[in-house]
This record gives C-alpha cells, sequence and structure tokens, in this order.
C-alpha cells in the first residue's frame, strides 16, 4: 500500500507557528539566540516576497534587512491573539516593500520631470533657416527704397561696423551729413517694412 506524505507549510503546522510566537517572545526580551533562528527559519520566505515585489536583488537585500531590523524593535507588539507569526512578519514585509516600489516610483518620477524640464528645446532649423532669409529679403527691398547715399551711410554703419566719424571719412563728408543719412534712412526704413515707431 501506497502512502502518500504531505508536506506542511509553517503556516499550517501549528506547532511550528507556536514556535514562532514563542521566538517572537523573546525576541521582545532581547534574546539574541531567539532573533537567529527566527531569521533562519522566516528569512528565505521574507527574502522571496520582497523580491517578488521589487525585483532588484541589491534594493530586495537592503529592504529584507530593514524588515528584520523593524522584527527586533517591534517584536513586543506581535499580539499572538490577533494572528499567527508568520502572517505578521510577511504583512510588514509586504507593507515595506510596497513602501520601497512607490518610494522609487516617485524618486523616478521627480527625475523624469527634472530631464523633462532642464531639456533643451529642440528647433526647427529649416523654419528658422527659412525666417532669416524672408526677413534678410524683406530688409533688402527696403534698402533698395532709400536714395544711394543713405544706402551707402546705413551699409556702412551698420552692416561694416563703422563709426559715424569713419563713415564719414570714407564717404568724405562731414559727421553731421552722415548722422542726418542714417536717421532719414532708418525712418524710411522703418516705414518700409512697415514697423512701428
Amino acid at each position: 500500500m501506497l502512502k502518500l506524505v504531505t508536506h506542511q507549510s509553517e503556516e499550517d503546522d501549528p506547532v511550528q507557528e507556536t514556535s514562532l510566537d514563542t521566538l517572537l517572545e523573546r525576541i521582545a526580551t532581547a534574546d539574541q539566540r531567539a532573533f537567529s533562528e527566527l531569521y533562519d527559519r522566516v528569512s528565505p520566505r521574507v527574502m522571496g516576497l520582497v523580491r517578488r515585489l521589487l525585483v532588484n536583488p541589491a534594493q530586495s537585500e537592503e529592504v529584507t534587512q530593514e524588515i528584520f531590523l523593524e522584527i527586533w524593535k517591534t517584536a513586543n507588539r506581535f499580539d499572538t491573539d490577533r494572528g499567527a507569526a508568520m502572517s505578521w512578519i510577511l504583512t510588514m514585509t509586504h507593507r515595506r516593500a510596497v513602501d520601497r516600489v512607490r518610494a522609487s516610483q516617485s524618486g523616478h518620477d521627480r527625475d523624469l520631470k527634472i530631464g523633462i524640464r532642464d531639456i533643451e528645446r529642440e528647433y526647427d532649423q529649416v523654419a528658422e533657416t527659412v525666417e532669416i532669409r524672408i526677413e534678410h529679403e524683406r530688409v533688402k527691398k527696403a534698402m533698395s527704397q532709400l536714395t544711394e547715399l543713405q544706402r551707402q551711410a546705413i551699409s556702412l554703419a551698420y552692416y561694416g561696423g563703422y563709426s559715424h566719424s569713419e563713415v564719414a571719412e570714407l564717404l568724405h563728408v562731414p559727421v553731421g551729413t552722415v548722422k542726418t543719412r542714417l536717421r532719414d534712412g532708418m525712418i524710411r526704413l522703418r516705414d518700409e517694412m512697415g514697423v512701428a515707431k
């Protein structure tokens, strides 16, 4: 006759549960040996749950350490009337792991927002080139409406970068004449291009 052998989990075995309860009671009195035994017995399940939720091995190890530190510090809060020891530990584990996932997501979202904000806005170089060309054509057309003397003075002063006195020297006219040509030429350019005063 064949016998079926079933394996019980720690949750199904009342002896094991009592043993975990007792370990937590001893840990509440700062019993390090009880803590070491509890760690050896439950750390694979704790780490397994954390790893499923976090995926990242380094973060999983860190959170598992935090959980066992919390067990050490809060074992006196465990109440056998409110549930089994393993359930208490796994509830704490789940809560800690979910908190880490949320914190990581929040940090990622914040970094993403800052990154997006700091990206230089790309511009359309073709459009900019076309706009410059169109503006250049408008200026060229308006310049053709000036007198030859005004066009010479403006070209030397604004495109050539010469000072008023240098323009006067190049054109062999007094500085006052250059200033008058520049002023009158700029007024006419403004009118031709439709620029408001």
